[in-house]
């Protein structure tokens, strides 16, 4: 976060930002524009502003983590307490696949993953960024941004710097609504990538995860096991639509409970998924939830699944 403004500028002079449908900087008057549905039929390049309503990756995905520790607890970076992170906002096309790091012009991950456009070897290839760190916030005077992000968009492993450029570059550059000419003839550089992190703080606000497994008596336990069905149940209680829960850990059929059993889903609650689509710009806020695209990793077996406590000393106080 030390990167001077300065250099920052001058490392940007010249580059050429892609866009996604060749847009001019030019007359995205959104206020003008109905607001069309995402993955409608009127949701179209060559019907809509592109930058108006979101018409590359039109099924959203606000996305959380439950994680019980950071790996970096000893560099002050810890978890929020009685609360999931947040993971990201991801575009999916409108049949549930998707793509990534679509300019990579504003590709600012030093460890892209995966290291192509399409995830596969004959992919463009992704490379890392070895440039100064990008820091927008005190450009734009969102400190309180930053602030928040560190509390709350905690990565595990590695500094949280790194998962935010991770999620901005793979997925941000995918939305056509935070393609660079939208936002006209005086942009300023990083400006999508604050408008982006806005965003996804959004919806992420509107999920307030914990709360509702809690009101379904579903809690951190290192001893009480839960299964799948009360934890979708619950969640889809609440938010009017079935979300992805995705576990990680052993397979069921791996662990002593499951000894014998053909159930090969997960056993440790590590992810969930909201799905929607949106009126507009995502920006704007206005969605309209719906259900996972696909189906649960996390094993179908009763009392499945452990939802861990976090470690001690990775939570930090208020």
């Amino acid at each position: 976060m030390k990167a001077s403004t300065a250099a920052l500028a001058l490392s940007l002079a010249g580059a050429s930002c892609a866009s996604l449908y060749g847009e001019t900087q030019y007359n995205h008057s959104c206020v003008l524009d109905p607001a069309i549905r995402s993955c409608s039929p009127k949701a179209k390049p060559d019907i809509v502003d592109t930058c108006c309503a979101e018409t590359y990756g039109g099924l959203l995905l606000s996305t959380q983590f439950w994680s019980i520790y950071t790996g970096l607890e000893d560099q002050g970076q810890v978890l929020p307490a009685d609360t999931w992170t947040l993971h990201g906002l991801w575009p999916d096309f409108c049949n549930g696949s998707y793509t990534q790091y679509c300019d990579l012009s504003r590709q600012y991950d030093p460890d892209p993953s995966p290291n192509t456009t399409n995830g596969e070897p004959n992919g463009t290839p992704v490379p890392p960024y070895t440039g100064p760190k990008i820091n927008p916030f005190a450009e734009a005077g969102k400190l309180d941004l930053l602030e928040f992000m560190n509390k709350y968009w905690i990565n595990q492993g590695a500094e949280n710097y790194e998962l935010w450029v991770h999620e901005y570059s793979k997925h941000a550059t995918c939305f056509s609504t935070f393609d660079v000419p939208c936002y006209g003839p005086d942009y300023i550089p990083q400006e999508d990538v604050i408008d982006y992190f806005e965003t996804a703080i959004r919806y992420y606000l509107r999920l307030p995860t914990y709360d509702w497994l809690d009101a379904h008596d579903i809690r951190p336990s290192n001893s009480t096991t839960y299964s799948l069905s009360a934890i979708e149940t619950a969640l889809e209680a609440e938010y009017g639509m079935t979300p992805y829960v995705g576990c990680s850990g052993p397979s069921y059929n791996e662990t002593a409970e499951g000894a014998g059993s053909s159930d090969d889903g997960r056993t440790q609650l590590s992810e969930v998924w909201y799905f929607f689509h949106v009126r507009g710009r995502p920006q704007s806020g206005a969605w309209l939830p719906t259900s996972q695209s696909g189906s649960s990793s996390c094993a179908q077996a009763s009392g499945a699944i452990h939802y861990f406590e976090p470690a001690p000393g990775s939570v930090g106080g208020d």
